[in-house]
């Protein structure tokens, strides 16, 4: 039971589900409200889209939670033009993305729940650990129902490893209705939303997961890509104080990247308007609000996405908005403002372990090939001249004509040194995909993992590691999001560094048979690699390629941010 409310499960191999769970009041009108035309009707029964989500009244009557919730919306993806007359590619991309996301649930604003899978055998005082999961999709796609089977896998898994664990996972808001961000809505207190849909479910999990049987001391979160990214804003949030919602965190193919503040998102925010009708209703925010769904999805639908010309800078992110995140997240991590917990960090995969007393911790990890993926819609770049246009528009606005040069020497024109890393001239899109793909793949996501562990290494315990699996996946190597088929995958190594992480905050507890991960030092970092080998799948090597470059990178994104 919860407060008054009885929660009917399943029971599914050998564990115990709970599926669908609301944590939140909807942020969409109510049945009642859309059936009315009087907008004082549809005020007064309550309307939360764009807004911070509000917790549920407390729960009554008997429920069946057997099924995942709605998916929130989704914003549409085409694939690039020039990309999807290759064949070749576009298995790729199946290969890597719709393989992932197929399995999902239909589409509602009414989206904000939560699941709970455990040992079917966990009686209520047991006070397991619990690993919550935020999915990852560029802000803009995902939902918890793609992960069902695996997290079941993966429960199951740790039930074997004699190391049981709760999983947890919860849908927040995405494109638009999650992360929309402007003057307007800066003074409305409604800048990133999605943040605080993630932080009620923490606190929904702090309030209600003892009557699972997991201990809400002993919690670890745990995302990949804007998952990965928003376990980094939870960690920076609060001057680095996690309030008890956490004691660890993964980060797999994100982490704290350079995000500029609200104004960023004006223009997409005012296209947004315009596309709606809203321009013509002197209150905007509030037109936005009143729009008929399908109109606010259609105008949210023409918004870049990663496979746009412009990339990784993308129109959601995560902003500065001095309450949530209070100053640029590489500021914070400089200052030393992140959540003193043990920590992973990495690329595929990096793991940056962190251990202080009771504090959080947490892991972070990257793919080797992370700027292949959302680089697809560059390949009209082909000279240099077109790559400093496009680094001066959207990658460094900011910068001088001579860091452009010194950002071009590190990143040369040389198909060879580009991303996908180490395969010669293979997978050459167009004569700069290589090139730029290494910009951005470094921009976003090594150089960001890198900052952390040097400016947190020293002080916190902390695993690194990378991932060079698929090196052989045509044009996009080993890219973003191939980190999680060794994660949530039946075999993955990973699987158990995750599970004993949770369990005991050392990646290393336990004698599954993988080899020892070694610890992050900073004057003699190594990294965990996982590897294309069936005789030798994992290694351990230096954590120093492109050194100097993520030095630049590092350094420029601070007056650059995205």
């Amino acid at each position: 039971m919860l407060d008054q409310g009885t929660f009917e499960g399943k029971i599914v191999g050998h564990t115990a589900q709970f599926l669908g769970i609301p944590y939140a009041e909807p942020p969409s009108v109510s049945l009642l409200a859309r059936t009315m035309t009087s907008l004082t009707v549809l005020f007064r029964v309550g309307n939360l889209r764009l807004r911070r989500p509000r917790e549920p009244a407390p729960y009554t009557g008997r429920r069946d939670v057997t099924n995942f919730g709605p998916t929130c919306p989704q914003q549409a993806m085409p694939l690039p033009s020039e990309a999807s007359h290759i064949p070749a590619l576009a298995d790729s991309i199946n290969a890597v993305l719709n393989n992932m996301y197929e399995w999902t649930t239909s589409e509602d604003e009414d989206c904000l729940t939560i699941n709970v899978m455990k040992p079917a055998t966990t009686a209520a005082d047991t006070k397991l650990p619990v690993l919550v999961w935020i999915f990852g999709g560029g802000f803009q796609i995902g939902g918890t129902a793609t992960y069902g089977e695996a997290a079941q896998l993966l429960v199951e898994r740790s039930i074997s490893l004699q190391k049981p664990a709760i999983y947890v996972s919860m849908n927040y808001r995405l494109s638009a209705l999650g992360w929309l961000a402007s003057k307007e809505v800066q003074a409305d207190n409604a800048a990133n939303l999605g943040l605080w849909d993630q932080r009620l479910a923490l606190q929904w999990v702090q309030k209600y997961i003892d009557k699972f049987g997991g201990d809400p001391a002993k919690v670890t979160i745990w995302g990949e890509s804007a998952g990965a990214i928003s376990v980094a804003m939870h960690m920076l949030s609060n001057g680095g104080d996690p309030r008890g919602l956490f004691r660890a965190a993964i980060m797999q193919s994100g982490g704290p990247i350079p995000v500029a503040g609200v104004e960023k998102g004006q223009v997409y925010y005012d296209d947004l308007v315009r596309d709606t009708g809203c321009d013509r209703d002197p209150d905007t925010l509030g037109c936005l609000r009143a729009a008929p769904f399908a109109s606010l999805k259609a105008a949210m639908d023409k918004s870049p996405n990663f496979f746009s010309y412009q990339g990784l800078a993308l129109p959601y992110l995560p902003r500065v908005d001095g309450d949530f995140v209070k100053e640029s997240p590489l500021e914070l991590v400089k200052q030393k403002k992140v959540a003193q917990v043990p920590m992973i960090a990495g690329d595929l995969g990096l793991i940056n372990l962190a251990r202080t007393s009771l504090l959080a911790q947490s892991y972070a990890g990257n793919c080797d090939d992370e700027g292949s993926l959302f680089s697809l819609g560059n390949l009209n770049l082909s000279t240099t001249a077109d790559t400093k246009q496009f680094l001066k528009r959207y990658m460094l606005p900011n910068a001088s004509d001579g860091d452009i040069e010194l950002m071009l020497h590190h990143y040369p024109d040389n198909p060879t040194l580009g991303c996908p890393f180490d395969t010669g001239l293979r997978n050459m899109l167009s004569f700069q995909f290589k090139r730029i793909a290494a910009i951005q793949g470094d921009v976003a996501f090594h150089s960001p993992r890198r900052f952390l562990l040097k400016h947190t290494a020293g002080t916190q315990p902390s695993w690194s590691f990378l991932s060079k699996r698929g090196k052989d996946t045509a044009y996009l190597g080993s890219t973003h999001a191939t980190d999680l088929m060794n994660s949530y995958g039946p075999s993955g190594e990973l699987r158990d560094y995750i599970i004993s992480f949770t369990t005991s905050l050392n990646p290393n507890v336990g004698d599954s048979g993988n080899i020892k991960w070694p610890r992050y030092d900073p004057n003699n970092p190594q990294a965990l690699v996982f590897q294309d080998s069936v005789v030798f799948p994992m290694k351990v090597e230096y954590d120093n390629y492109r050194s100097s470059a993520l030095d630049f990178v590092a350094n420029i994104s601070l007056l650059n941010p995205l």
